[in-house]
């Protein structure tokens, strides 16, 4: 499950309608002592989960005697987004706002730097990864604080059975429940004749080809895994690179063995794919496995999450973090960082992982082997590998490491999976990197 999203541009112009008409009705609580903060959470799919945001702020508000309103705000219909541009167009709205991937640098001329939060933080609960950096830090400020709810990694979940009968290939003694991954031989290469077997076999790999995010997602880990970029970080464009090409080389012949409907695939078809049965592994965080244990219990009993394979360049992972930001027109900017700090301490990381079934991921290094990763099932264990124990692969999200304004645009308009396509279909390689060469020529002008 993910999020779909528009440019900050599309944002801009749906921003006449006012903030207070994109948000629910406030739950407020607490005492009085110290004034007010609000803070709007992401809504989150799993049932209850947002009873773990709600009972840790209660129990801020009543210790630090401050009245909090909360407001849940649904992803859906990219209200949350809508939200934040609404809000920071009209300089008005929540204290704190729970704001997606590429926002915090989309809007950081409005967002308050929050080193002082985030450097004892980084102390207490370990480094965050490349990533994290990637989107909540410019000039060395960081705009906002890594958010656990809604954070996730977009890896492999695999039926046990169907790799092992089809491709010869065992997924859990690759990464076994409670111990370090033996996975050198889980490579691009082996995925490609993977891909191959459960093809011919009648159960494909259910990757989608589509312009929405988990498409864009898996195409960005491909390409990092060949060390193709489109754009670098100095802002050059790359994209007429031998790894370009490896990438795209790689990628037809992958294409080949995938759903013929791939390319109109979206966000919602590749967990339809795993939870009906017909495919044999897919690229999602375990919200697909989660249905599944509900709707079709004897697939979700042969799933397993695990690590990415590994390319030239590397193991890259999809991940999409989700961050808190403090608006600089806060009007009670010490509360809302005592509020950020309370929710990012270890006691409070643990519940949102829990109360989410697993699917939420802290960004700190010292919170990748929580008890619920390596209890949750059936079968037991099969989230275990999930929140990247070990660190045994890189964390990465698509069109990075270009400056994010520029990635930003090629993420949304789905660059990546469009070159794939385009070339896969029979256009010449030449041809699909000029093309992908004038878009991001255009993206770095707009």
């Amino acid at each position: 499950m993910s999020r779909k999203t528009l440019t900050r541009r599309q944002f801009v112009a749906a921003t006449a309608m006012s903030s207070t008409a994109l948000i629910a009705a406030p739950y407020v609580r607490g005492a009085y002592a110290a004034g007010k903060v609000s803070i709007g959470f992401w809504d989150h799919w799993v049932p209850d989960a947002n009873n773990a945001s709600r009972a840790l702020v209660d129990e801020w508000a009543a210790k630090e005697k401050v009245d909090v309103s909360i407001d849940y705000i649904t992803s859906n219909n990219n209200k949350i987004q809508l939200t934040v541009a609404a809000e920071a167009q009209a300089k008005s709205g929540h204290d704190i706002l729970q704001m997606p991937t590429w926002w915090p640098h989309a809007y950081s001329e409005n967002l308050e730097p929050l080193n002082d939060i985030m450097e004892p933080l980084i102390k207490q609960n370990g480094e965050v990864n490349g990533t994290v950096k990637y989107l909540g830090q410019a000039g060395g400020k960081w705009l906002a604080v890594p958010a656990t709810p809604g954070s996730q990694i977009k890896g492999p979940c695999s039926r046990i059975d169907l790799m092992k009968k089809l491709a010869g290939i065992d997924v859990q003694e690759m990464y076994p429940a409670g111990a370090p991954a033996k996975a050198d031989n889980w490579t691009m290469d082996t995925f490609l004749k993977a891909a191959e077997a459960c093809q011919k076999g009648g159960f494909p790999f259910g990757i989608g080809l589509g312009e929405t995010t988990d498409s864009v997602d898996t195409a960005g880990a491909i390409f990092q895994s060949f060390g193709a970029e489109l754009v670098n970080a100095k802002g050059d464009v790359t994209v007429k690179t031998d790894a370009v090409r490896q990438a795209l080389d790689y990628y037809k012949k992958l294409i080949a063995f995938l759903p013929p409907d791939a390319p109109s695939w979206d966000d919602a078809s590749n967990n339809k794919w795993l939870i009906s049965g017909r495919g044999a592994l897919i690229f999602n965080p375990p919200s697909a496995w989660a249905v599944a244990k509900r709707d079709a219990p004897q697939v979700a009993e042969q799933c397993w999450t695990h690590g990415m394979p590994a390319g030239p360049k590397g193991r890259f992972a999809p991940f999409l973090p989700y961050f808190w930001g403090l608006w600089s027109f806060s009007k009670n900017k010490e509360a809302a960082k005592s509020l950020l700090t309370f929710l990012s301490q270890p006691s409070s990381i643990e519940k949102f992982v829990a109360a989410s079934g697993g699917y939420d991921l802290p960004a700190y290094a010292n919170m990748t082997t929580l008890k619920t990763w390596a209890e949750e099932g059936p079968p037991k264990g099969t989230l275990y590998h999930y929140p990247n124990p070990n660190n045994h692969q890189t964390l990465s999200i698509a069109a990075s490491p270009a400056p994010p304004k520029i990635a930003q645009q090629i993420y949304f308009q789905a660059t990546l999976t469009k070159m794939a396509l385009r070339y896969a279909q029979g256009e010449k390689m030449e041809d699909t990197l000029a093309w992908a060469e004038g878009e991001c020529e255009g993206f770095m002008r707009s």
